[in-house]
């Protein structure tokens, strides 16, 4: 079938030029359709990589970025995530799924393969296709030759300009004994090792070249999770600290006293089926995102964030196993062997409680002894398609893809909300979801240091101390009330809720398909609400509230679909704006009948 127009918001990796389809007559193409969320679309990036470089005068790819969660739309995120992840093509961003669905993707990734003519000649869901691929691309090839409309050449990748920054999309960060702090910079292949500080550079570990190699110029490529050994152990195998080699699918060892580095787990080819568990340097992993030892296990527990498990590496047999998870993608609580998770990406040692980030069900976990196995109970998250930014009792509250947990001296627990932008905090004693810091790029990894939270915020290419001393010391006291939003005050009665939202300069409210606005009203308790509850696309609501409650939560849900505000554009860009509210409200006579909430513009 002929293949459909590429339609997006804008192009990257082209230099500023606007493509089409037809630029692309003449090549094979490869259309990737991917987000950037998703771990299984960037094990397809790396596996298109020898492919582009094999077929490099004949093919191009197109990745078409289609997004799950709201940030993924947000276009300075894509930018991001396209030098992040070192994609070297051009990249469609697509994010109202305009591409996606004329193509009729089903799921992430997808591989769509267009012949010189313009016609799909091949389509292929999930990873792992690469051989496919070289046939069907060879073939193409060899047709296309001898017709004459294989036209061989350069493709439209335009690089963007290098930037210069000490680290590029850092990972995750370790205190070490001394005080200083070891950062994975993840963009830069390499460890960066700082003054407490977190801004003096110590040195550097790692060559910063994409790599495997061992020694003292050890090659990386993206790390990220970092785990320091219990001292008596570290002196015992000979490393202190045992890192996550992510793409390499490698656990790898690091002597402080001379940054030598040692290979410890996996063999550097990713795991896709059969046994996981054996002498380590002889089993396959995949995607290990973070590690963390953990006493009641015995060893490094390690987030495959690949194929949604935890292993378990012990550093004294050189051994490695499967310690929860089945593989399954999900969110199922109970036995470790039978728990489902989500694309583990972030652990923190919490003593009796391993803490962990799943993100892709947004979800704040931890697992537990449990007589002679261990088992694993959710805090925060309710499924894969849940999420968002709500504070409040854990079993409502909602997180954005978090990537990484820190245990406050408290025993609180830190969750780097990643794509909410916000350090969120879950009080075990209390089941209390609240934020403590917003405005954050990517927070994606943190520790504690002399009762101070410490934050890699991986899309500013830094460390952040973004929390304040004084609330950080109310919070290690416990006074989780401190943190709690101040309650709003209403009439009793009827009382008008009005969402604004004004569309940005240039834009308008995009009504081609329907209503664009949406609003959600539920409230705690339930009772509250005698009318108004429930869903609607009138952004302004009346509300009818319960005789005799006093106090009580409103959870909104609002969002508006706007784009550019020029009808000469066939497809003009668009994006949706969405927000969460969970607000505690006091009820009283003398209240105010209007409860405005803005979500975009003034309240007029």
């Amino acid at each position: 079938m002929r293949a459909a127009e590429l339609v997006g918001r804008q192009w990257l990796n082209t230099g500023g030029r606007e493509l089409r389809l037809q630029d692309f007559r003449g090549k094979v193409v490869i259309l990737d359709f991917w987000t950037f969320c998703c771990i299984n679309c960037l094990h397809v990036i790396d596996e298109l990589r020898p492919l582009e470089a094999e077929f490099a005068d004949e093919v191009v790819t197109v990745g078409v970025h289609s997004p799950k969660f709201e940030h993924e739309a947000d276009p300075d995120a894509l930018i991001a995530a396209v030098e992040r992840y070192a994609v070297h093509h051009p990249v469609l961003d697509d994010p109202e799924l305009t591409t996606w669905q004329n193509y009729a993707v089903k799921a992430w990734p997808t591989l769509v393969v267009v012949d010189p003519e313009g016609y799909v000649v091949h389509v292929a869901a999930g990873e792992g296709h690469v051989e496919a691929l070289r046939s069907v691309i060879t073939e193409v090839i060899a047709e296309h030759d001898a017709k004459g409309t294989l036209h061989r050449g350069d493709g439209p990748y335009v690089p963007p300009p290098a930037p210069e920054t000490t680290l590029r999309f850092p990972g995750k960060v370790v205190a070490l004994d001394d005080g200083n702090l070891l950062v994975s910079d993840s963009a830069n292949h390499s460890l960066v090792e700082f003054e407490p500080d977190g801004e003096t550079v110590v040195r550097r570990i790692g060559t910063g070249e994409r790599g495997r190699a061992d020694g003292t110029e050890p090659t990386f490529a993206e790390p990220a999770g970092l785990a320091l050994l219990p001292t008596e152990l570290a002196a015992e195998v000979g490393y202190d600290v045992v890192v996550a080699d992510t793409v390499n699918h490698l656990l790898r060892g690091l002597r402080l006293a001379d940054g030598h580095v040692t290979t410890l787990a996996g063999t550097g080819e990713q795991w896709r089926d059969g046994s996981d568990s054996g002498p380590a340097l002889e089993t396959p992993l995949t995607s290990p995102w973070d590690v963390a030892w953990w006493e009641p296990a015995g060893g490094v527990v390690i987030a495959m964030a690949g194929n949604h498990t935890l292993g378990l590496f012990d550093p004294r047999t050189g051994q490695v196993r499967r310690f929860a998870g089945t593989t399954v993608e999900g969110l199922r609580d109970g036995a470790a062997d039978q728990a489902f998770f989500a694309q583990t990406s972030g652990l923190a040692d919490g003593g009796d409680r391993l803490w962990l980030a799943d993100s892709e069900t947004s979800a704040l976990r931890w697992v537990e002894a449990d007589g002679d196995g261990f088992a694993l109970l959710t805090a925060v998250g309710t499924g894969l398609f849940d999420f968002g930014h709500a504070d409040g009792p854990a079993e409502k509250a909602l997180l954005q893809h978090p990537l990484g947990v820190a245990v406050l001296p408290d025993g609180s627990v830190a969750v780097c909300d990643t794509y909410n932008g916000a350090i969120r905090r879950y009080e075990p004693g209390t089941g209390e979801v609240s934020t403590l810091a917003t405005d954050l790029a990517e927070p994606s990894g943190a520790t504690v240091v002399d009762g101070e939270l410490v934050v890699v915020a991986s899309a500013s290419h830094r460390l952040e101390r973004p929390v304040p001393p004084g609330l950080a010391a109310k919070l290690i006291e416990g006074a989780s009330q401190q943190v709690k939003r101040p309650s709003t005050e209403i009439g009793s009665g009827e009382v008008e809720l009005a969402v604004v939202f004004t569309p940005p300069p240039g834009t308008k409210l995009d009504e081609r398909y329907g209503p664009s606005t949406r609003l959600e009203i539920t409230s705690t308790p339930e009772d509250l609400l005698v009318e108004g509850a429930g869903v609607g696309t009138d952004l302004t609501r009346r509300l009818v509230l319960a005789e005799g409650v006093e106090h009580g939560v409103l959870h909104v849900v609002a969002q508006a679909a706007s784009c550019d505000d020029d009808d000469e554009i066939e497809h003009p860009a668009c994006r949706l704006t969405r927000q969460d509210w969970g607000v505690p409200v006091t009820i009283s006579a003398t209240g105010p009948g209007r409860l405005p909430l803005v979500m975009g513009g003034l309240d007029a």
